[in-house]
């Protein structure tokens, strides 16, 4: 009696191991989805700093096209204006949109470095005007007049030069107090309406898609290679 059981115990048991085994797997498999969805995530801070590197990639078509024009070498308007397009797209209407509507506040609410806040915002706007200068005198017929083509590189001489320290300067003070200012459930909240907000404008992988753009500008500028921009030194 005892031995029979000792034999239903140990078949339960095991039973219950084999049956236990499955659902294991599946909360393992569960665990690893989670994970890679979060590792997947692009964080509010991050995906700004990311959107920057547009901004940064934007600034450096404009400067190539200024130095065609003073080289007097083969250059198409157009590029201007698609670059100008992108800019109000992508920085000024969706990027700069979430700082003002998400990221300021946060610094106005707590009074935390409220003059440099009220500056980014004016600058914003200032980004907008020099912008609705390009657009407009960077056709191909408006660029013909030698007064559009003055008015043009006046407003991207004066874009990038604001735009440098601009970011420089959220990268290196308010991002990063940013983090100590916002819980990080907070930020993990922003980060899934900027994507949302990414999704509506742009569609599924908008950034991936602007980064195309930027490229494709990059490429008939002849400046996309990177291993152009490596100095030639002497050994």
């Amino acid at each position: 009696m005892e031995c029979a059981r000792r034999t239903f115990l140990t078949a339960g048991v095991g039973g219950m191991a084999v049956l236990a085994t499955p659902r294991l797997f599946a909360v393992e498999d569960d665990d690893k989805k989670k994970q890679d969805e979060k590792e997947e995530d692009v964080g509010a801070t991050e995906d700004l700093m990311r959107e920057h590197g547009v901004l940064n990639r934007v600034l450096l078509t404009y400067e190539e096209g200024l130095r065609r024009l003073r080289a007097k070498e083969e250059f198409d308007p157009e590029v201007f204006h698609s670059t100008a397009t992108l800019v109000r797209k992508f920085v000024e209407d969706y990027h700069e949109k979430l700082e003002e509507n998400f990221i300021f506040p946060e610094f106005e609410k707590q009074k935390k470095l409220v003059d440099l806040v009220k500056t980014l915002r004016q600058q914003h706007e200032a980004g907008r005007q020099v912008t609705d200068v390009i657009l407009r005198n960077a056709t191909k017929d408006a660029f013909m007049k030698a007064d559009a083509q003055e008015e043009v590189v006046k407003s991207i001489v004066a874009f990038n030069r604001m735009y440098r320290p601009h970011e420089a300067r959220e990268y290196t003070v308010l991002f990063p107090t940013l983090r100590k200012i916002v819980p990080a459930k907070r930020l993990d909240e922003l980060g899934e309406q900027f994507e949302k907000e990414e999704d509506r404008l742009f569609g599924e992988e908008g950034f991936e898609k602007v980064v195309d753009q930027v490229a494709t500008i990059e490429k008939q500028l002849g400046i996309y290679e990177l291993a152009q921009f490596t100095p030639k030194l002497r050994h």
